[in-house]
């Protein structure tokens, strides 16, 4: 199995009522758990590693790992580029190999955002590389580092999200393979209950005729990942739940050690424990025993 296209992963997700979990991953610990946790729940998965990111795991040093971990994997995998802003990270992530790209133009007015998402689809038809687009705004109350952090303002603003009948259009007009839509969800951490507008999401899932992507998906109950699988999302990104619950458990380990702790022994707990987050994840979102 090993490499998979992205674009036949989800529209498999679609027919088949499921979503492909997307990880970002941002170093070997994470990439190891992630990859065990889908071959023990024989499950499709996606590897991410973020623009944002780049500070702290520079690309050109984790692509190679992440190439090898996909042409080993005994499931499908396809490694993606999530986030991409710039068009010299877009370029050079599919040079080192990486076979998806979620170019997010989100925060351009709508005509520049179709241009420059065209144009990414444009250079990445002809490497046989997968587009993931993003129409709408899915804000970021508290991401992990993510600079440009949004006001309750603007959080609750549905004036930012997807618009059904310009979705249909932006996907004619860029040829994208699937579509982050923004629908009440946030990036981070939930510093509220969330209002996911599903009716808006069903409508957005007609209209677009592409699989339809969810970002924000940590801290979401399991019926809100249901209900949303269940109107078309057929990727759902999930990073920082997992970041968080492995450092607590960190923590919690390291109090209670009573002696000095090698950091190599201390990784394999690390491992064990995104292990457990990935298969637990990939169980909410139906993708176990789909591979």
């Amino acid at each position: 199995m090993a490499k998979a296209a992205m674009s036949e992963m989800l529209q498999d997700a679609s027919r088949r009522g499921y979503a492909v979990p997307c990880f970002n991953a941002i170093n070997l610990d994470m990439i190891r758990g992630i990859i065990e946790a889908a071959e023990e729940e024989r499950s499709p998965v996606i590897l991410c590693h973020a623009e944002i990111h780049f500070k702290y795991t520079p690309l050109e040093q984790i692509a190679p790992i992440m190439v090898a971990a996909m042409n080993r994997a005994s499931v499908p995998v396809s490694i993606l580029l999530d986030h991409g802003k710039s068009f010299s990270a877009v370029t050079k992530a599919m040079h080192l190999g990486f076979n998806a790209i979620m170019y997010d133009g989100s925060e351009y007015a709508y005509e520049e955002n179709v241009q420059r998402t065209a144009e990414v689809v444009k250079i990445a038809n002809t490497l046989g590389v997968s587009v993931e687009g993003e129409l709408g705004y899915v804000t970021r109350p508290r991401s992990g580092g993510a600079e440009g952090e949004d006001d309750d303002s603007v959080i609750d603003d549905t004036s930012l999200y997807t618009d059904p009948e310009q979705a249909a259009e932006f996907v004619e007009r860029t040829g994208i393979d699937a579509l982050a839509a923004a629908f009440g969800t946030v990036h981070g951490v939930y510093l509220k209950k969330p209002v996911l507008d599903l009716p808006r999401l069903k409508q957005i899932r007609e209209r677009a005729g592409v699989p339809i992507v969810m970002h924000g998906g940590s801290g979401l109950s399991d019926s809100d990942f249901s209900q949303t699988i269940d109107q078309g999302i057929a990727k759902i990104n999930y990073y920082t739940g997992m970041a968080l619950q492995v450092m607590e458990r960190a923590k919690a380990r390291l109090a209670q050690a009573e002696e000095s702790v090698f950091y190599h022994e201390y990784m394999m707990h690390t491992i064990q424990d995104i292990r457990d987050d990935a298969q637990h994840i990939m169980r909410r979102f139906r993708s176990s025993g789909k591979a």
